[in-house]
């Protein structure tokens, strides 16, 4: 299993770090930061806590004056890896913790515009949203037309309502009109990165707004083959929520023309870390396209279920096909799910509509 990436914000790479600032600015107490940063509870603390406790204790060490402290990290921040790395963190957070005054507000926008470049400002521009929403749209929409792509990335993905890990965007939430010509400038960009942050923001603002969602895909869809993908993958959560309207749009009728048979599992009980499997066939009365997917309704730790939906495939089948199907599914715990003994279930489903549901027992 890969290391956690938490783990590389250690006592050797944040030395490291104090050491380059002490390069640029002498004064810089290396080992008094060091003691202060990672002290005796630095192991129980998670990424973004890791980050944060660099962040606070950097600003008793340089200078008092904020914009003097941000030159002194104006030249060490490149030195810490690409914006996909991430390990400049430590700078965004910096302006995100002690940039948010009036005073220092036009010194923070343009420092954040610097350090998205080595590491994304996502996290640290959001509550510069909240607290001065008119201003930082304004800039988020200049930035959506700047040469770099990431100044670029960070004008969709700042502005996502709902960015994990991020504080939630309610505003937008509730209206996301202020974010609509951010997306609208972006959906033909050049940069794989900046299209998938535009494809977020338009399934998170689906979760709040499915009409509005589907507007815009209607009127994105068949002009750009890279503006095409953004919008499927933007309505990837209406498609899971069997919309109608979305599966539509990509050709997805009502399945009435497909045939399921012989749906069943061959692991009634499935033991803790083994795999479900599970079978069905199809078969098509005429040519159609056919989305499949399965939902496992999971054991939670109150005892009550929660269903996540999975993709199985989507295919084009022409009259008079028929296809075998046979599903593994791992029931090993990993970093992102803790599995829990019990009844749970699994649910297929073709083109947005359940077509049954079987029971199976995990057990220790």
């Amino acid at each position: 299993m890969a290391e956690a990436f938490k783990n590389y914000y250690n006592y050797d790479s944040i030395k490291k770090v104090a050491l380059d600032i002490q390069t640029v600015y002498p004064q810089f107490e290396v080992d008094a930061y060091m003691d202060q940063t990672v002290d005796d509870s630095w192991e129980a603390l998670e990424l973004k806590d890791r980050v944060r406790r660099m962040a606070l204790v950097l600003r008793e060490f340089l200078p008092a004056d904020y914009e003097e402290a941000l030159g002194v990290i104006d030249q060490v921040v490149m030195k810490y890896g690409s914006w996909l790395e991430g390990f400049a963190w430590f700078a965004t957070a910096f302006v995100e913790e002690h940039g948010l005054d009036d005073d220092h507000l036009e010194a923070s926008i343009e420092a954040m515009k610097r350090y998205t470049q080595y590491a994304s400002a996502e996290f640290a521009v959001r509550p510069f949203i909240i607290k001065h929403e008119a201003l930082m749209m304004q800039h988020m929409l200049a930035w959506s037309k700047d040469d770099c792509e990431h100044v670029r990335r960070l004008s969709s993905e700042g502005c996502r309502p709902q960015l994990p890990w991020g504080v939630a965007l309610n505003s937008f939430k509730k209206d996301p009109s202020p974010v609509l010509p951010i997306l609208e400038q972006l959906k033909e960009d050049p940069s794989v990165w900046v299209r998938k942050s535009v494809a977020n923001n338009l399934n998170d603002i689906s979760k709040s707004h499915p009409e509005l969602v589907v507007k815009i895909a209607r009127e994105w869809l068949g002009k750009n083959k890279d503006t095409d993908w953004i919008v499927k993958h933007g309505c990837r959560t209406l498609l899971k929520q069997g919309n109608r309207e979305a599966l539509a749009l990509f050709g997805f009728n009502d399945g009435a023309s497909i045939e399921v048979d012989d749906f069943a599992v061959q692991t009634p009980t499935v033991a803790l870390g083994d795999e479900l499997s599970f079978s069905f066939s199809i078969a098509v009365a005429e040519d159609t396209k056919v989305r499949l997917e399965y939902g496992i309704d999971y054991v939670k730790a109150n005892g009550k279920q929660s269903r996540k939906i999975f993709q199985l495939s989507e295919s084009s089948f022409k009259a008079g096909t028929k296809k075998d199907y046979v599903r593994r599914h791992s029931f090993a715990d990993v970093s992102t799910r803790k599995h829990y003994l019990g009844t749970h279930a699994v649910t297929l489903i073709v083109n947005g509509v359940e077509r049954g549901t079987l029971e199976f027992e995990l057990i220790a």
